[in-house]
């Protein structure tokens, strides 16, 4: 097998905290609304959204237009139908504005002196570089399903990202806190890191994270597979 030279993450629940970012804002700018439920509610239509594009129900769409597709729909339900169109803007970018795990940019800083380290998610290019620059991911590129115009788990996404490095599938490690993705990433002949994010969905919903030995790594953070790179 090829050296592994590049390290391709997802993003959201794996590198930063979406539940506990978005919690946090809608706490704090309006306190009478289960924050937790808001943030479970506004995610569960993430994968609903994205297969319309999938299936060709829908030209493609980048994902701010998507959120912002589904906070429309669920801001009624949590009694914010009310929200002008400057309000609903800037809580739609709240997903720029997501915090990383406390071992996410010191971890990525680690790897990336022995790796090529980009991002590999379904968030577009301008809420991926934003989030970035205002959380100090130290990505030597930023790449987006936006580039591929196809959403994870299409197999365009994993094989572009090898291609647009020049190198073979095998030489690319994809790291994600999810094992769907992970397992679309093996199928197309990728190496796998699994993180573990029991928090990913808050603490009153504690995840699973148990081993998949097809995995090439199993880490409990970015800073736990440094180590186990050698980095």
């Amino acid at each position: 097998m090829p050296p592994i030279s590049i390290l391709v993450f997802d993003i959201f629940g794996t590198v930063v905290d979406w539940h506990g970012s978005i919690v946090r804002e809608v706490q704090a700018a309006y306190p009478q609304v289960d924050a937790d439920a808001f943030a479970l509610a506004w995610r569960e239509g993430y994968q609903p959204a994205m297969q319309r594009v999938r299936s060709g129900e829908r030209g493609w769409t980048r994902l701010d237009e998507l959120h912002r597709g589904i906070l429309d729909e669920i801001l009624p339900r949590f009694g914010l139908g009310h929200l002008d169109e400057a309000e609903r803007a800037h809580l739609n970018r709240v997903w720029h504005r997501l915090n990383p795990w406390p071992d996410s940019v010191a971890g990525l800083a680690r790897l990336k002196t022995r790796f090529t380290i980009c991002s590999l998610s379904n968030g577009n290019i301008g809420l991926l570089t934003n989030m970035a620059k205002r959380g100090g991911l130290p990505w030597d590129c930023v790449l987006s399903a936006e580039v591929f115009h196809a959403y994870k788990p299409d197999p365009r996404v994993y094989l572009g990202a090898a291609r647009l490095f020049d190198v073979s599938p095998a030489e690319v490690m994809m790291v994600a806190a999810h094992q769907d993705d992970l397992a679309a990433a093996r199928d197309c002949g990728l190496a796998t890191a699994y993180i573990e994010r029991p928090m990913e969905f808050g603490a009153a919903h504690l995840k699973d994270v148990s081993p998949d030995p097809a995995n090439t790594h199993h880490a409990r953070d970015l800073i736990d597979l440094a180590d186990r790179l050698g980095c």
